[in-house]
């Protein structure tokens, strides 16, 4: 039985700590349910943007290894799924795409060989990844805007062109040897935004899939590609997934739903969906700290609003977790729009080293004791001061992870395998146990 915990003011990082004796009080149980299990997990990851990559490429050698290990490495997060852009996002230096017209030609992905792809092979060096690839915008041409900025929408004569393109960078990479498993139809398909950005109704997402996307990826012998929709706020996730399922065909091809966090918690919302569907994978693949709502938060507040997503989208039952830039500059960029935000590691002032965050070390307390294959199991608490999710890894291990964001100590005796464990878990701390 080990006991890890995080708690800041005694300045603890990842530390097993000795258990205490026994509770023997009914009144503060916390027990997890062995027999009771839920959905299996895939893992936690990060995103391969092209800001990431320019951050990696300033470290020097020994920085560059030291960053792979901390998130890929045995003694860092042990991450195991990644995410990608499809041409151009926020966080890349500018607007791009690898083929400027409808036809295609040329089509070239070698602009990802500067920043993304050496950040993404060295990661691949160290530990196997499913990676998931996302839109943000197809080419100004295809567009209804006549840019990749400012919303638009793809134009209908376009839906083949665009589903070819896609398929054309999943080629690309799989030339190079690098595999793709899952792509998202469009990053934030309701989101007007300043950077790339593009429109799709829930109508319009499943024909794109029926008519084109699913077709092409045939075409290309891609079929084993998962296609997942959505990919933006949780409270417009069921409004969404049963927007297209409504398509037969269309739902025939989805084999997932994809969501970020930034309109808060809504875990009923992926529970609902989770229910409604279990046939589909449930993935949260973006979320930041960011500096124009959250500049003055701490870095406690900033670790508690990861851990406390976590829990919750664990518990509503989602398939993997995808945070957003694995690393930016100082400042919190590159970003050609000016959207800066935090990342768990962060970048020294002169570019050279990196920081590793007190999110880092939360996000830690999962990702390094929750195995990819882990099946959910259920778990009660005697108090809302204690959040927890608890899991069965595929080697028959366990791990329950506790967070406390509240500022008072609160003891507990955890019920689990059989036996029960006296615990204490500080004010504005996270802790687990793994036994």
């Amino acid at each position: 039985m080990k006991w890890i915990v995080t708690d800041v003011r005694c300045g603890l990082f990842w530390q097993e700590q000795p258990q205490a004796e026994r509770l023997d009080d009914c009144m503060k149980n916390v027990t997890v349910y062995e027999d009771a299990r839920y959905q299996t997990f895939d893992g936690f990851g990060g995103a391969f943007t092209e800001a990431a990559g320019v951050a990696y490429a300033a470290l020097s050698g020994a920085q560059k290894e030291a960053f792979i290990e901390a998130y890929f490495g045995e003694s860092g997060l042990r991450y195991a799924l990644g995410r990608l852009h499809i041409g151009s996002c926020d966080f890349a230096l500018g607007n791009y795409a690898y083929a400027w017209n409808e036809r295609l030609e040329p089509f070239c992905v070698d602009r990802d060989e500067r920043y993304i792809l050496p950040l993404l092979r060295a990661a691949l060096c160290r530990r196997p990844l499913s990676l998931l690839a996302s839109p943000w915008s197809p080419p100004a041409c295809m567009k209804t805007n006549g840019e990749m900025n400012h919303g638009g929408r793809l134009k209908r004569e376009c839906y083949c062109a665009w589903a070819e393109y896609v398929a054309k960078y999943l080629d690309a990479y799989r030339a190079m040897g690098i595999r793709i498993d899952r792509i998202t139809v469009q990053n934030e398909p309701e989101a007007v935004q300043q950077w790339d950005s593009c429109l799709y109704t829930a109508r319009e997402e499943a024909e794109l899939v029926r008519t084109a996307l699913a077709p092409a990826l045939k075409r290309h012998g891609l079929e084993d590609v998962g296609i997942f929709i959505w990919d933006h706020n949780k409270e417009g996730l069921p409004r969404r997934v049963e927007g297209v399922m409504r398509d037969p065909e269309a739902a025939r091809q989805v084999k997932g739903a994809a969501f970020h966090w930034y309109t808060g918690d809504h875990f009923e919302s992926v529970a609902l969906v989770r229910e409604r569907y279990p046939q589909l994978r449930l993935y949260f693949t973006e979320g930041c700290v960011e500096y124009s709502r959250f500049a003055d938060s701490t870095e406690t507040c900033k670790a508690e609003m990861y851990a406390h997503d976590i829990i919750g989208n664990l518990n509503a039952g989602i398939n993997g977790s995808i945070d957003w830039n694995l690393m930016l500059q100082a400042d919190g960029g590159p970003n050609h729009v000016g959207n800066f935000c935090a990342a768990p590691i962060m970048a020294s002032e002169d570019g050279q080293t990196f920081e590793k965050r007190l999110s880092y070390y939360y996000i830690g307390h999962f990702s390094r004791y929750i195995q990819p294959g882990a099946r959910r199991l259920a778990a009660s608490r005697y108090t809302s001061a204690l959040e927890i999710c608890a899991f069965e890894n595929p080697d028959g291990t366990h791990a329950a992870v506790l967070l406390n964001r509240t500022p008072r100590e609160v003891p507990l005796s955890l019920l689990a395998g059989g036996g029960a464990w006296g615990l204490s878990l500080a004010g504005h701390s996270i802790g687990t146990l793994c036994w």
